[in-house]
Formats: C-alpha cells, structure tokens, sequence
C-alpha cells in the first residue's frame, strides 16, 4: 500500500527497512508472530459455542443434581513402546500402550488407570511387577478402544466411584469416540445413575481437563522415565517395563494440584465460562470483499491527521 502511494505521486518504493520503521514511529502499531492454525479447531472456538456447552453442563448439572465432587472426565492417551534411542521411539503400530486415566474434578483423586495392549492373551508377568493391584489391563488387537473395551472401562469406572457418589448421579464428560455411544454403555449408564455429555468436536484443548492440564505433564514424565531407561542402557521399552515407566510417571503428574488446575483451566470446576473465553485468540471472518477494499481505497498523499488516521485505520482493517 507504501508502493502505491508512492507511485501515485510519481516517487519510487519504499525501502527495506521502511516497514519496521513505521511501525516503530507508530504508536497504534504493534508487531506479533504469526502461527499456523488449524482451521477447524478455530472454528470451535467460537464464543457462541463456548458458552452454548457451559450452559449445557450447567442445565444438565441442576436438573439432575450433580455435584461438583460428582463431575468426572475421561479420555484416553498413547504411549510408545519398542526400540529406543536417545531421541526417540521407534515401533510399529501395533506395539504401543493406550492408558485410559480417569480423573475427577473437586476431589482431586484419580481411579486407577485403565490401560489397554495390543495382543492377544494376558501375560501373567504383567501381574507379578509391582503394579498396583487395581489398576484394569485389557488387550486389544491393535491397542485401541472398542465398543467391548468401552463397557469394561465403564464397569471399571463405576466400581471406583459408586461408593463416592455426594450427589444424587455423576456426570460424565467425555469426547465423540464411537465407544462411548454404543448402546450398551449407554444402558449401562443409565443402570447406574450416570450422565454422559459429549464436547463439542475439537474443543478437548479447550474444554476437557485431561488435555488442558494433565496429559502434558504425564507424557513428559513419562519421557523422563525413558531417557533413564537409556542411561541404563536399555534401548528396548517391553509391556514390562512400560507398565514400571508409567507407574512413575502417573504417580509423579496426577497430583492433586495438577488435577485441581486442569478442571479450573477447562472451567468445569467450579464452573467458569471466562477461565475458557479467556483463551481465545482467534477471530475468524469473512475477508472484506475486494471490490469493496477498492471503493474504500483512494490512491492520495493525506492532507490532516483525519486523513492519515483514516487510512491507517483501512490498512489495519
């Protein structure tokens, strides 16, 4: 816009510091890095949205009066196993861990973990380490969740917290994995007093405690206990030595405080739409047709500061 200015009035271009410069001697300006952002998770974090899913939980919380001790989250997160080096894992697909945590929000406690292998048969090696004797392990063929490994997490989860209910039900929340809507789970939770509300998609970032403040925490313990592994010269992570990893790792990263702050940061408990719209830094929208950028635009040196700032105004715009 510089350039054309300058060609109206016949002058050359601008050189190649003038950008910096006039953003310096411009106290309206300002300069940020830019970064790449994915569009439909943008799209998700729209106010509107937002606040759509905390009424939501709110309305559903009063209607069936549900406490906020009785408010739990779970998701599930991928560990790799197999050859290390002292950067990374290698595996094929089918060698890898999927622990299923589970956490609650005012309490601050956690129900055992609930971890699914790919395979075949249970080992009995896997019961001999020192793993706490209620934590669930199932197998999969590919060490994925499924509609079966769906309803065994959920027995799972209601024999740890029946007995803990303060409320009248406990809410549950959770994502849009098939797993959790068959109709199976769905009977199941009704047997047992069990609401379920799903996040918007791709909003988990946003709104689901485990992604906001424990997964991280989690996985770079675990990647501490890894790089231990390897001082010790193991290059090869077995399901054994995986479930001794993880043991350390979970015991170190689901701390009360870590808990605490990740169902503040979702804002479910205690319910806070602002700890949620507070985060949003993306305003997507219609871009400003072009035809009208050219009504808009008139090729002239300003004549006041009315002028200048008019312009400068069209250029931020």
């Amino acid at each position: 816009m510089a350039n054309k200015l300058l060609t109206a009035r016949g002058a050359g271009q601008v050189g190649v510091h003038w950008p910096r410069n006039f953003v310096k001697r411009t106290d309206s300006l300002t300069t940020c890095f830019n970064r790449p952002y994915d569009r439909q998770r943008a799209l998700c974090e729209d106010p509107a949205l937002i606040r759509s899913w905390f009424e939501l939980v709110e309305e559903t919380k009063t209607k069936y009066g549900i406490c906020d001790k009785d408010v739990y989250n779970f998701d599930e997160a991928g560990f790799m196993m197999g050859k290390i080096t002292t950067q990374l894992v290698v595996t094929r697909s089918e060698r890898r861990g999927r622990p299923k945590a589970i956490q609650p929000g005012n309490p601050g406690w956690t129900i055992p973990p609930f971890l699914i292998f790919a395979g075949q048969y249970h080992l009995s090696a896997w019961y001999e380490e020192d793993i706490p004797r209620d934590w669930a392990i199932a197998i999969s063929d590919n060490g994925w969740t499924n509609n079966e490994l769906g309803v065994e997490w959920l027995k799972h989860f209601n024999a740890h917290t029946k007995t803990r209910v303060v409320g009248a039900r406990r809410l549950l929340v959770l994502d849009g994995h098939r797993s959790h809507h068959s109709l199976e789970f769905q009977e199941l939770c009704k047997e047992n007093n069990i609401y379920t509300l799903c996040m918007p998609p791709h909003s988990s970032h946003l709104l689901q405690p485990l992604d906001v403040g424990c997964f991280s925490p989690l996985k770079r313990a675990y990647s501490r206990e890894v790089e231990s592994l390897i001082r010790h010269h193991i290059n090869h992570i077995t399901k054994l030595e995986f479930l001794l990893a993880f043991k350390a790792a979970f015991n170190r990263s689901f701390t009360l405080t870590n808990i605490g702050s990740a169902f503040r940061g979702a804002g479910l408990v205690p319910h806070c739409l602002d700890a949620v719209l507070s985060k949003l830094d993306v305003q997507l929208r219609t871009p400003t047709p072009a035809a009208l950028l050219e009504a808009l635009w008139e090729a002239r040196t300003p004549s006041n500061v009315r002028e200048l700032e008019a312009q400068l105004t069209l250029i931020r715009d």
